[in-house]
């Protein structure tokens, strides 16, 4: 008779045998045949490759192979380039430049194959979503590939793959209008709603989500609503939509008080969108809805705000949803695309859907039904004071296998949070955070006050946590890797110009009034770009940042890479991303001070081989080598460094990988600062 602890070893093996010789993975094994055919590697965002012929021992001899330039694919250079290319039959595609121009290009060589631009006048300059976005689609069905994105203006396009021609049968001419037959009236030139993420095509289906004007500072109270549709890939006809925002008679549509359905707007999904093929099934990382740091216009929970919505691939149908964040007030909007992963827990196979989000929780789901697989908590979180606010009483707390919240970085802002090089340094950082509320996470945000309080202080919000880079997956060793960014923002409300904006309150600060910026995806000029882990001195700095002698009021690390035992439900290991930044090595006020690698603050994609991780440093410096920023591979089992090389500029895309001609090859786009995009190929020597 066998023991149990054999019994179990064999149930385990055998569910380890029948996971991975099902054809349920097939959608989330990461990329194939040496290629790299959909943004993220696998329709499951996986991230991953099994190619190998790059790794710890021949990483640091890297090369580049070829390089793409971008200043030429628009009316004037781009300094936000944030595509990752796809690799298909030998042919490189990827977006590019101020017009968001298409470009096929030689996997060996980089030379360009042909180029497709569309000209959208008005509407494209009106977009809230400008500039070359995050990529784009590919589909083939065996007989005919196409190249499928969304233009700046919201309109879809299909392009031959092999000649970039508009495909005739696909809409008007191979044109999507998707203002148009979106339930809703939206002005064709102005309308507030575009796309930076790139669709996502499985069993002919295509779906196309939506996003608006990025940024705490709505126009108004109204706004166009994101809903989600599904489309033909072969005619462009439109097969679904789903509302989120429930329309009357609709699930969800009680949890909007005072008909604040009619009116709200955003709710869209503008991170990318994850689909399991063999299930049939379509996972939607839906955004906050009108705005972001006040919802007295939107009372109640605001389904589907800040949810995972799972819906039928083929119907639009909804098959289940978890919202992650009720009434959203913390612009905890989900940036970044659910991994779709297939693991162990207790012996059994099973298919799950992970989350990172910019509040550092990971949420981890049964991807069939929507079950946890760790328990989450409805724990009771504080009410704020701001006049017309509604506030949730509770708030949903996932837990990892040990019971403990289960949290890859520190969140809300604390005064453990604060710089401790220094006895000095920190009584300094206490008399800055005196004029602020802080507290955990949900801590809710105040009106801003010259006496103070300013602001609430976020640790995990717009400026920490994962944002759009996202996360990696190893389905071999079932780790996934997620990037953080510790980076603080003061949160305030202030009252708007009445005659400018109806709604109560919006972001701002009672001694530097309301919040204005460009956001996220317009024409970004040179001398910008991400912003810096430490800003100019002083309490409040560039980019919302809060300073102590010019260094960042938090301690580091400002950048990490944090592995997590999916199969486990724990943190396997944590390491700080990225050099310490020029602004901190060199500061006078750490003079004769050992600093380790204190990592940095920025956005990072990574991409994850059957050898290494890989993800390039979001900040140029100078550490010891030329001024640029390190493309670096670590060790994936522990996080040690296992190479690096120098780019000219930080990276600002997400890196991918491919196999041509028995050659591996590692693309990524950096640019930023006053270096335009670029996208570098490296390689090992030939020969080698």
């Amino acid at each position: 008779m066998r023991s149990n602890g054999s019994w179990r070893l064999g149930v385990a093996l055998l569910a380890a045998v029948l996971l991975w010789s099902s054809p349920t993975v097939i959608g989330q094994a990461g990329a194939r045949n040496g290629e790299w055919p959909t943004y993220g590697a696998d329709v499951g965002n996986t991230r991953y490759s099994p190619l190998d012929q790059i790794n710890a021992t021949n990483f640091s001899k890297l090369e580049i192979a070829w390089r793409l330039k971008t200043e030429s694919f628009g009316p004037r250079p781009e300094f936000q380039f944030e595509s990752t290319p796809l690799m298909v039959g030998g042919v490189v595609y990827t977006t590019a430049g101020t017009r968001r121009a298409v470009v096929a290009l030689d996997a060996a060589t980089g030379e360009i194959l042909w180029t497709y631009s569309h000209r959208e006048g008005d509407r494209g300059a009106a977009a809230p979503r400008q500039l070359s976005g995050r990529g784009l689609s590919y589909w083939s069905d065996g007989k005919e590939a196409r190249i499928i994105y969304v233009t700046p203006g919201y309109q879809m396009i299909a392009l031959d793959a092999k000649t970039g021609v508009r495909v005739p049968g696909f809409g008007t001419n191979g044109v999507v209008d998707l203002k148009q037959n979106l339930d809703q009236v939206i002005d064709p030139i102005t309308g507030e709603i575009g796309l930076h993420a790139t669709p996502a095509i499985a069993n002919d289906v295509i779906v196309v989500g939506a996003a608006h004007r990025s940024g705490g500072v709505p126009r108004g109270k109204s706004n166009v609503k994101g809903y989600v549709r599904g489309f033909d890939v072969r005619t462009g006809k439109r097969l679904w939509i789903f509302h989120t925002i429930p329309s009357p008679g609709e699930f969800g549509n009680d949890t909007w008080l005072n008909d604040s359905w009619s009116y709200t707007g955003n709710t869209g999904v503008w991170a990318q969108i994850s689909i399991d093929p063999q299930l049939n099934m379509a996972y939607l990382p839906v955004e906050t809805p009108t705005g972001d740091y006040y919802g007295g216009h939107r009372p109640g929970a605001g389904l589907f705000g800040e949810s995972i919505v799972a819906v039928d691939l083929k119907t639009g149908v909804r098959k289940w949803h978890f919202q992650l964040v009720h009434h959203g007030i913390w612009d905890h909007d989900i940036p970044c695309p659910p991994i779709l992963a297939d693991i162990i827990v207790n012996g059994r196979a099973v298919k799950t859907l992970a989350q990172p989000t910019k509040q550092a929780f990971m949420y981890v789901f049964d991807r069939e039904t929507g079950k946890p697989i760790w328990p989450i908590e409805e724990r009771k979180v504080p009410a704020g004071d701001v006049p017309g606010e509604w506030y949730a009483p509770t708030q949903p707390f996932p837990l990892d296998a040990n019971g403990k919240v289960f949290a890859y970085d520190r969140q809300g802002f604390l005064e453990d949070d604060l710089l401790d090089f220094t006895p000095e340094l920190k009584a300094e950082g206490l008399k800055v955070i005196s004029r602020y509320t802080i507290g955990p996470v949900f801590t809710p945000i105040v009106v801003s006050k010259a006496e103070g309080p300013l602001a609430t202080i976020v640790l995990a919000s717009n400026g920490g946590g994962t944002v759009w880079g996202g996360g990696a997956y190893d389905p071999e060793a079932r780790l996934l890797y997620v990037y953080s960014r510790r980076q603080p923002s003061p949160l305030g409300l202030v009252k708007p110009d009445p005659a400018k904006n109806d709604m109560n309150y919006i972001q701002g600060n009672a001694l530097t009034g309301a919040r204005t910026t460009a956001g996220a995806g317009s024409i970004v000029p040179p001398g910008s770009g991400p912003a810096p882990a430490a800003p100019a001195a002083g309490g409040e700095g560039g980019g919302g940042g809060l300073t102590v002698q010019g260094l960042p009021i938090v301690k580091p690390p400002y950048g990490s890479i944090s592995a997590i035992d999916l199969n486990k439900g724990l943190l396997a290991w944590t390491i700080a991303h990225g050099d310490t930044p020029d602004s901190v090595r060199n500061s006078p006020a750490l003079k004769g001070l050992t600093i380790p690698r204190t990592g940095q603050a920025g956005i990072v994609g990574m991409v994850v081989t059957k050898t290494l991780l890989v993800a390039g440093e979001p900040q140029v410096s100078t550490n010891g080598h030329p001024r640029g920023a390190l493309l670096r591979a670590y060790d994936k089992a522990t996080g040690k460094d296992a190479g690096s090389v120098l780019m000219p500029a930080q990276q600002s895309g997400s890196p991918m990988t491919y196999l041509h001609n028995g050659r591996q090859y590692i693309l990524v786009a950096i640019g930023g600062g006053n270096y335009p995009g670029e996208l570098l190929a490296f390689a090992l020597p030939q020969g080698q």
